[in-house]
């Protein structure tokens, strides 16, 4: 049913609208790597984690850089 469909697609929409302006939010306030309190932080390339305020400038275990890093959720 194509009306169900859509239905689905708005509450997808919804989430990526709360998630897009929460990036936005850290982007203006400079916390998209560095937090007011400690988080766990992931690398998504080898799956380093550690807790900490700030995600390391680069991972230790694989030597990718901090954009390699986001809070584990």
């Amino acid at each position: 049913d194509v009306c169900r469909s859509f239905e689905q697609v708005a509450k997808v929409e919804k989430f990526h609208e709360t998630r897009y302006r929460k990036l936005i939010n850290n982007l203006m306030n400079g916390e998209v790597f560095k937090k007011k309190e400690p988080v766990v932080w992931h690398c998504i390339n080898c799956g380093h984690v550690i807790e900490s305020a700030d995600a390391p400038k680069e991972c230790p275990a694989c030597k990718h850089p901090q954009a390699y890093y986001e809070v584990l959720a």
